[in-house]
């Protein structure tokens, strides 16, 4: 086994130990409100242009966006609730 297969399997074995350890701060709950927290803020919108640039419209666009339909499912939601009078 030469050099370089040795570092990539140590290399392997330190990104799985990585993986599938869960401490508190990468728990799979941590991890899900940090996806979440990323779509809202546009933040996947980052270098999605021609050359990785970031069009900062596209970036709020996104943003306003999200904001609005989080609103408007709120609303629908309440909607519903009242029509059905659960609340």
């Amino acid at each position: 086994m030469n050099e370089d297969d040795r570092q990539r399997e140590a290399r392997e074995a330190l990104e799985r130990v990585a993986r599938d350890s869960e401490t508190l701060g990468t728990s799979s709950m941590a991890r899900t409100g940090r996806r979440v927290s990323d779509h809202f803020l546009g933040r996947d919108a980052e270098g999605a242009g021609e050359g990785g640039t970031t069009d900062p419209a596209e970036v709020w666009g996104r943003r306003i966006g999200r904001a609005l339909s989080a609103a408007g499912v709120i609303v629908l939601t309440y909607w519903l609730g009242q029509t059905l009078r659960w609340w």
